[in-house]
């Protein structure tokens, strides 16, 4: 087969729905129509019937029409293909070809011993064919896009048979999107890509296209549910839940073609607000009535609804408080209504007291949800997830895990990251976060040989809570504001799928979708640039930003830029603690909070030293003097010094290395790029310059490297 033609580069990578009609156009992300060549050039068979595989044949068509290749839908062709794509147990398939392939598939997977369930697949080669091999439809989607991803490399004679299946069952997305604009967060609470792709001014967005657009790329990703609105719940969006179901519903219906379930964000007080009725107490016989029926008339609506997302008791949304019943009880009371159903509740164990007096030292908002939820293990039903923040404070660019994740192991755990960037550069920075994410995933909270988060999130039997996220997507030409913020919600999906991914191969992958070689002047310093670009751009951000673990240091409301003492006297209890002597909260259980001691023992006693403390974490664990020793041989106040000239630095060099793909890539995404580091430049620039200020004056010691601080 003679090489593709490489597509011209003035052609930007911008698409419209998927099935190429309706407006606005979007940028196709990591489904260009590039990303299909190797398929769409081959001969395709697709075997099975069903309405995922509907959605199979529909991309295999498309393909096929835009580079060449031929597909047949059996079982009424006898041909002779390359790829064939087919269900276990759709019968025999009409050519010995295919059929061989299959058996090469079904014999690989006798082999292996292991089963495919409802979203696996086995990809396998039989002479010159490949075949995808699938229990379910959803399997068989998933597959289909594991072939794109692939490229050429899907169809080589040499490549092994492959198993895949998801290691967690639920790999969910939360849209913190209002559907009445918000007075203060606006449409999309912590947004940064414009305005929401699902609601506009109180109504529907209307833009369906849009809507099918993202579910194509989010099953791609491997995410298969999502909640889709925010779980601040205001008066409008609780009534999602009755007399504007509708409205969820046609979300539903575009995402169903995709494999993704739609989930809703309730409020604790619905009972009050929606039904009438003067409580919302568990307890009462006529509000757990309530929930039934409501939950019942939301299933005769959506048949495959996935279940409620719930914030109680936290920051001024409702909760069992009020009746003096615990989280179990309320969560325990809709776990009840979406039973009969096979829903599940979401039940967020973010809670903590937010109007704390920044005199008491005793008070630690970062125990908060331990000293909530772990009494509780063992009482929540079944179709119950607790949903953990991975730290214990809020979405930090460093923090340690959550203990509440160690506690629990009697409680299905789902382990909640942030996509949108709200710490971490709000999608004006590069800061890719999937390496931080795997620390996450592979920490073993009971020593290094021991389980590890994922495992939690896992659980027993692939029965764990799984992964969610916060979303970042918005109405913004390119999805994530920033062009190469996309690569963050990709990895969050294919960590869900599977945690153990090499971070840096997943990226890899992305670049290779997004920036096909085919349509770019030069791939291989494409792919380079993007990697020593993106690879430490997590901990570019963390050198000039806040020190050591000690977190917050952000400008309050909207949590962009520096403002050392922004929230040092404020009720929200996130302390630094600086003054002239040294820096950091003393979490230790001799001494301080006493939050060390959540932990098992063998972190308890790590993090209970400040000799053993690792040193990202230090601040976050001890206040020390200024001149305390890392283990890198620099005292605390030169390391601060140190890292917040370094991460200039490194934010100048990938301006740098960007320009250097001027002309090789969209010019689009070029441009927009370029904007985004000019800000990352200036904003670093501050980060450092306001931060070092700070603790010269604090501490009286100079910089031993005699740099300009001001």
């Amino acid at each position: 087969m003679s090489a593709p033609e490489s597509v011209k580069l003035e052609e930007p990578m911008f698409v419209a729905d998927p099935l190429d009609v309706g407006e606005p156009r979007v940028h196709a992300a990591w489904l260009p129509p590039e990303a299909f060549r190797s398929l769409g050039a081959r001969r395709v068979l697709v075997h099975g019937d069903g309405p995922l595989v509907d959605t199979v044949l529909d991309e295999v068509a498309r393909a096929c029409a835009r580079y060449g290749g031929r597909m047949w839908h059996s079982p009424s062709w006898d041909v002779d293909v390359d790829l064939v794509l087919t269900l276990r147990g759709a019968g025999e398939l009409p050519s010995s070809t295919a059929q061989g392939a299959r058996a090469a598939g079904e014999a690989a997977l006798t082999e292996d011993g292991r089963t495919l369930g409802d979203e696996g697949f086995l990809l396998a080669r039989a002479g010159d064919v490949t075949v995808v091999l699938a229990d379910a439809p959803a399997g068989l989607l998933y597959g289909l896009f594991h072939v794109v991803r692939l490229c050429a490399a899907a169809f080589d004679p040499a490549r092994p048979p492959e198993l895949h299946r998801p290691a967690l069952r639920r790999r969910m997305l939360n849209h913190w999107d209002n559907v009445a604009v918000h007075p203060v967060m606006g449409q999309v609470e912590r947004g940064y890509a414009g305005g929401s792709i699902f609601w506009r001014d109180g109504l529907p967005c209307g833009d369906l296209s849009r809507i099918r657009s993202y579910g194509r790329l989010l099953a791609a990703s491997g995410v298969n549910a999502i909640s889709v609105n925010n779980v601040n719940v205001g008066r409008t969006e609780a009534r999602l839940l009755t007399d504007r179901i509708g409205d969820v519903a046609e979300i539903a219906d575009v995402l169903r073609p995709y494999g993704i379930r739609v989930h809703l964000s309730v409020t604790f007080a619905a009972p009050v607000v929606l039904g009438g009725l003067t409580t919302a107490d568990p307890a009462d016989e006529a509000v757990r009535a309530w929930w039934a029926d409501t939950t019942r008339g939301v299933y005769e609506r959506i048949p495959d609804f996935g279940g409620y997302l719930v914030k109680a008791d936290s920051e001024g949304q409702p909760g069992p408080f009020t009746y003096g019943r615990d989280h179990a009880d309320g969560a325990n009371l809709l776990a009840e209504a979406l039973a009969p159903h096979g829903g599940v509740v979401h039940w967020r164990a973010f809670v903590y007291n937010h109007h704390q007096d920044w005199r008491d030292r005793s008070t630690d908002r970062a125990r908060a949800a331990y000293d909530h939820f772990t009494p509780l293990d063992g009482r929540f039903r079944t179709n119950v997830v607790v949903q953990v923040k991975f730290g214990p404070v809020d979405f930090q660019v460093r923090e340690p895990v959550s203990p509440v994740l160690a506690a629990m192991p009697a409680t299905r755990l789902a382990v909640e990251v942030q996509v949108t960037q709200e710490y971490t550069g709000q999608q004006r920075h590069v800061c890719h976060l999937g390496p931080w994410w795997s620390e996450v995933l592979r920490f073993a909270p009971w020593g290094p040989d021991g389980r590890t988060i994922a495992d939690i999130a896992i659980g027993e039997a692939g029965e764990g809570g799984g992964l969610v996220a916060v979303a970042n997507t918005g109405d913004d030409p390119f999805w994530t504001g920033h062009p190469l913020a996309q690569a963050n919600l990709y990895t969050f999906g294919r960590l869900a799928w599977d945690p153990r991914l090499d971070p840096r191969a997943v990226l890899d992958e992305w670049i290779t979708l997004t920036f096909p070689p085919s349509a770019t002047a030069d791939p291989e310093p494409v792919r380079r640039t993007l990697h020593e670009i993106m690879d430490g751009s997590w901990r570019t951000y963390e050198r000039y930003t806040a020190p050591l673990g000690v977190g917050f240091m952000v400008h309050p409301g909207d949590h962009y830029g520096p403002d050392v003492d922004g929230y040092e006297y404020s009720r929200w209890g996130t302390y630094h603690f600086a003054d002239r002597d040294g820096v950091g909260v003393d979490r230790s259980r001799a001494t301080g909070t006493g939050f060390a001691g959540q932990y098992p023992p063998y972190w308890a006693d790590v993090y209970e030293s400040p000799e053993r403390c690792p040193d990202e974490l230090l601040l976050f664990f001890h206040h020390v003097p200024y001149g305390h020793v890392l283990h890198n041989g620099s005292t605390v106040i030169q390391h601060i010094y140190d890292t917040h000239f370094a991460g200039v630095e490194e934010v100048e060099a990938m301006r740098r290395r960007w320009q250097t793909l001027n002309g090789m890539i969209d010019p689009a995404v070029y441009v927009r790029v370029a904007e985004r580091l000019d800000e990352q430049v200036r904003s670093a620039t501050e980060w450092r310059d306001q931060i070092n200020t700070y603790f010269l004056r604090k501490s009286g010691v100079p910089d031993a490297r005699g740099r300009r601080i001001y």
